[in-house]
């Protein structure tokens, strides 16, 4: 491994030869992400690569395109564009009331769209012609093409010193695929292909292929950045649900259960298997380093290190963990207050984790590959 210590750094923590920011889909959950980033940012841990599925793209996107100066004016125009609709109303903070509330606001976005994002088509799917994008979704995506058009730079995104990766479906093949700024030049479509979540929003055609929503195969990205990783690396993984909750005790308690269960199990499968797997051809290649010279270069031998040899991954999870009064419905309920309170959360978990940081910048010095929680409640 490197030398961490040679090279940039943030307060108390070592930066290793990559950074890399892994964000999920959860739909309005994401303005926890950009509390993160923001965060993140304030803490001078700088990001070379971003990856994202769903509203996480756009986030990535919103990233990449803009320069640090510019970032979270960008971002933020995004999440105070989509929360314009639904302001802040007084409230007194009693957690029946903030459902009440919680659930209304999602039932207007369903009524209306989300500003800047999606709006409601005039006619059902069903008197649509067939085959066409209005039988095929209950809303309009094209303001999303806009809002991404107004805010990111796609020359930077494309040739700036952020590297994008975005994941989608194709949906003839069932394939899921990543696009990369490293292999090819992005645009608006891309973006747009990683959160088309159906039936809400229509498919997106690239390059004669239609494309859906990443999140139907896999709603973390954390796969994509292991196996092209080229050095040393830091993971802050940015998971909008969250695999541990209290049982459920109302119906509206069992559809937000459902929902998490459904978009953490992947995400925490897919991290579990993949750091062990590190871990075991870590053990691996300290056996390897203990053979005498004369075994240590049989051709078998060499063969086997360079199967088992990876560069080491530090993965540093932040959650959100969401309030009691959050049900099911919480992914497309775009209100101001529950924007501004999401943002919030995302900071609070970087700053709980910079608290902590130590754990994490041992481990990076140490070359080993493990995952961390320092937010855990």
């Amino acid at each position: 491994m490197a030398n961490a210590k040679s090279r940039r750094s943030a307060p108390g923590l070592p930066l290793p030869d990559t950074v890399a920011l892994v964000l999920q889909g959860g739909g309005a959950l994401g303005s926890f992400q950009a509390g993160v980033i923001e965060a993140l940012g304030e803490s001078r841990i700088g990001v070379d690569w971003v990856a994202g599925i769903s509203i996480g793209a756009i986030n990535a996107a919103l990233f990449a395109g803009n320069p640090p100066e510019r970032r979270m004016e960008a971002i933020r125009g995004f999440w105070d564009t989509a929360a314009s609709a639904l302001p802040s109303f007084p409230i007194l903070p009693l957690d029946p009331l903030r459902e009440a509330l919680h659930e209304w606001s999602a039932a207007a976005v369903m009524a209306v769209g989300v500003p800047g994002f999606f709006s409601p088509r005039l006619l059902p799917p069903t008197l649509a012609v067939p085959g066409t994008p209005e039988a095929l979704s209950f809303y309009d995506s094209a303001p999303l093409r806009a809002t991404l058009d107004k805010l990111i730079d796609w020359d930077l995104l494309n040739t700036g010193p952020v590297r994008l990766s975005v994941g989608a479906v194709d949906i003839a093949s069932g394939n899921f695929r990543y696009f990369d700024t490293a292999d090819a030049r992005l645009d608006a479509r891309h973006i747009m292909a990683s959160g088309a979540l159906p039936p809400g929003l229509p498919p997106v055609e690239i390059d004669g292929r239609l494309y859906w929503d990443g999140g139907l195969v896999s709603n973390t990205p954390l796969t994509h950045i292991l196996d092209r990783q080229q050095g040393d690396t830091l993971v802050f993984q940015v998971d909008l649900f969250s695999a541990e909750a209290a049982l459920p005790r109302t119906i509206t308690d069992v559809a937000a259960r459902e929902k998490e269960i459904r978009f953490s199990s992947r995400t925490r499968a897919v991290s579990d298997e993949r750091l062990k797997l590190r871990q075991e051809r870590q053990m691996v290649c300290k056996l390897l380093d203990r053979l005498p010279p004369e075994l240590a270069e049989d051709p078998e031998v060499r063969a086997l290190r360079q199967r088992v040899s990876e560069y080491p991954v530090s993965l540093v999870q932040l959650i959100y963990r969401a309030n009691a009064w959050e049900g099911g419905s919480r992914d497309f309920e775009f209100s101001q207050r529950s924007m501004r309170e999401h943002w919030q959360a995302g900071r609070e978990a970087v700053a709980e984790t910079m608290a902590s940081s130590e754990l994490v910048a041992r481990n990076i010095l140490d070359g080993k590959t493990a995952a961390f929680d320092l937010t855990h409640r």
